[in-house]
């Protein structure tokens, strides 16, 4: 069988631990069989980082800005037990936090839902997409390590010289202390996505944030997402027969949990982070969650939602079978693809993306999967398969479609 050519090459981000070593995996059996795969390569591994002082990072990210789509492997964001374990010159920022402040667009993420795999929530019924600001907030935020009584304070100095000052809190002894940031041009950029977005997949859309609290930094994406709705979205709202509305992120939780899904939540960066992680484990598994970061010139950059699954990686190191759940990184895969075949014109490129994921979710749905699915599907008489069998059996399915 001919490979099916590409035109542009997609930008590959490779990663750290289990996800890495099943990234080489899926190339093989799912990929490079059927696609003349054209990528431009950047090694994201922890070690990798360390070696070019993040600038591997950097490149990537502006790599994507050049081609328009990337695919990315799972990372380490370092702690103070990874910086040991790694022997890092200093604790990099998360590889994620840098390449959105370049791309400055907004992560989607829905679950993949397949039969079989019930949701714990009873009320929901369809799937429920996390439409998550991707700049800012605590992901660039500066903290100090307050050492014992003082004054602290914020201070904003124009470029005219003029100070804005406040008074943050009057130390008695010692503590911490952050500032974190963002940009109205970045907070209406991710307004639009999640507009767009809404009209696009003709769901409704939700935003939350904590407004009664923070009467500035909160209120300010609240009166942008306003204002923007008002003069640009909302006749095409109502004439698509969908709806946008604000509530605060509390309010949102109780209603999400009451709720039959099918509609976008947009939330600010640490919210979506979270919630987008709560969504995804209650549909039944973190590895069942696509993910893809649009920017407001149009490029694309597709991941897992999930992190490099280091428990397993101990285990494989240690030749121990592992029954790692690849779906999320496979996705991210026929994502990019496909989004790459739609760019392109290249429709044999879209209809492979389309096959594959229908032979991943065939796979599960005959009772062949991971261990972590094993153990909550609904399905009798399962098998449960270890990394590479279960990825050798969709490639199976695949073939037999």
């Amino acid at each position: 069988m001919e490979k099916i050519r590409m035109t542009t090459p997609i930008v590959e981000m490779d990663g750290d631990e289990m996800t890495h070593v099943l990234w080489k995996i899926i190339k093989d059996e799912l990929i490079c069989p059927y696609v003349d795969l054209k990528s431009e390569y950047y090694d994201l591994g922890l070690r990798n980082r360390n070696a070019t002082n993040d600038q591997v990072t950097i490149d990537s990210a502006n790599a994507n800005k050049k081609y328009g789509v990337a695919v990315k492997c799972a990372t380490i964001t370092p702690n103070a037990a990874r910086m040991k374990e790694y022997d890092l010159k200093e604790m990099w920022k998360s590889p994620n936090g840098t390449i959105r402040a370049i791309l400055d667009g907004t992560v989607f993420r829905a679950p993949i839902t397949v039969k079989g795999i019930e949701p714990y929530v009873r009320t929901w019924k369809k799937p429920i997409t996390i439409a998550r600001h991707a700049y800012g907030d605590v992901y660039k935020n500066v903290e100090i390590d307050v050492p014992g009584p003082g004054k602290a304070e914020l201070l904003f100095t124009g470029e005219d010289g003029t100070e804005i000052r406040e008074t943050v809190f009057d130390y008695k002894g010692p503590g911490v202390l952050q500032g974190i940031h963002n940009l109205d041009k970045s907070i209406a950029s991710f307004a639009r996505s999640c507009f767009n977005y809404a009209l696009d997949t003709k769901q409704d859309l939700w935003f939350a944030t904590k407004d009664t609290i923070s009467k500035k930094y909160d209120h300010t994406f609240k009166d942008i997402f306003q204002e923007i709705y008002e003069a640009e979205y909302k006749e095409k709202f109502e004439k698509a027969g969908i709806v946008y509305f604000y509530t605060l992120i509390d309010d949102a939780v109780a209603r999400v949990m009451k709720s039959e899904g099918g509609f976008i939540w947009a939330c600010k960066n640490y919210d979506g982070d979270v919630m987008s992680d709560m969504i995804s484990s209650a549909f039944g598994s973190l590895a069942m969650m696509t993910s893809v970061l649009v920017s407001p010139d149009g490029k694309y950059e597709y991941e897992a939602a999930h992190g490099t699954v280091q428990r397993h990686y101990y285990k494989y190191l240690k030749g121990e079978e592992t029954s790692t759940n690849s779906v999320a990184t496979i996705f991210a895969w026929t994502g990019a693809l496909r989004k790459r075949g739609e760019l392109d014109g290249i429709s044999e490129l879209e209809q492979y993306a389309d096959r594959m994921e229908k032979a991943v979710i065939q796979t599960i749905e005959s009772g062949k999967m991971t261990k972590d699915l094993a153990l909550i599907t609904s399905l009798e008489n399962v098998t449960a398969l270890n990394s590479e069998d279960f990825i050798r059996a969709i490639r199976q399915t695949y073939d037999a479609l």
